[in-house]
Order: structure tokens, then C-alpha cells, then sequence
């Protein structure tokens, strides 16, 4: 089974799609997202004063604090990526835990915040979460699939 050349499952091509989005999600946190946006300002509830107070201070430290978050979301990608085109793709039973744990972790939490905190972009990060859960759940599908086969 390990040696055996396969093709892309759906789910493996999921998987892989869920990575991409990882990557491109970590790209936009390393070199495009400014410091603050308008809904942290809002989530914040900070007046004028307050916001120039400390604005550029705060601006400094979450340049910082998205770059690390970045670097770590593009990690994540990568490796989802990697294991979708390795070990998910030919249905080992740890790689479709450990991308199970990996995507609660990482995109869905992310989503889920992005909610707690009604934030503008928690739709679109909904979706990037839904991909990889559909990954999951396509290759639990396929596995009883190949089963009864």
C-alpha cells in the first residue's frame, strides 16, 4: 500500500486546496496586513485620543505579532499541502488524524474567533475551514467506500 502509486482522491485534492488557502492566509498576514484594520478599532472601542495614545505603539507590536502569525500560518499550509500529496493521499489512518487535529487547531479555531469577535472576514474564513472539513469528511466517505469494495 505504501509503495503503490495512487491517484488523487478528492479528498486529497481538498486537502491540498486547504493548504494553498493556508499559505495565501499566511502570506496576507506577513507582508500585507496593516498593524490595525478598522474592525480592531472597533472591536477595541478606543476614542481618537486613545487610539493616537497608543496607536503607534500597538502598530509596532502587532507588525511584530503578525509576521510571527503569519510565519506559523504558512507552516501550517505547507505542511497540509505536503500530507495531502504524501501519507493522506494514500490513506494512512495517522495522516487523516493528524490533519483532523491540525485543522481544528489551526483554521477552525481561526474561523471561530473570527465569529466571537464578529469580525468582517469570518464568512470568508468559514469557508477556507468548511474546505478543510470537507477534506475530512470526503476521505472518512472514501475509506468506507473502499471497505465495501
Amino acid at each position: 500500500m505504501n509503495g503503490e502509486k495512487r491517484g488523487w482522491p478528492a479528498s486529497s485534492v481538498l486537502l491540498a486546496v486547504s493548504g494553498i488557502i493556508l499559505i495565501v492566509v499566511g502570506f496576507y498576514f506577513l507582508f500585507l496586513r496593516p498593524a490595525l484594520l478598522p474592525e480592531d478599532v472597533r472591536y477595541m472601542n478606543l476614542s481618537s485620543a486613545e487610539l493616537q495614545s497608543v496607536g503607534a505603539r500597538l502598530a509596532s507590536w502587532l507588525r511584530h505579532v503578525f509576521r510571527v502569525m503569519g510565519g506559523y500560518v504558512t507552516a501550517t499550509g505547507v505542511l497540509s499541502l505536503t500530507l495531502a500529496v504524501t501519507s493522506f493521499r494514500q490513506r494512512q489512518p495517522w495522516a487523516v488524524a493528524g490533519a483532523t487535529i491540525a485543522g481544528v487547531t489551526s483554521i477552525g479555531w481561526m474561523a471561530a474567533v473570527n465569529f466571537m469577535i464578529d469580525s468582517d472576514f469570518k464568512w470568508l474564513l468559514l469557508g477556507f475551514a468548511l474546505t478543510w472539513a470537507a477534506s475530512i469528511a470526503l476521505f472518512l466517505i472514501e475509506a468506507r467506500c473502499l471497505r465495501r469494495a
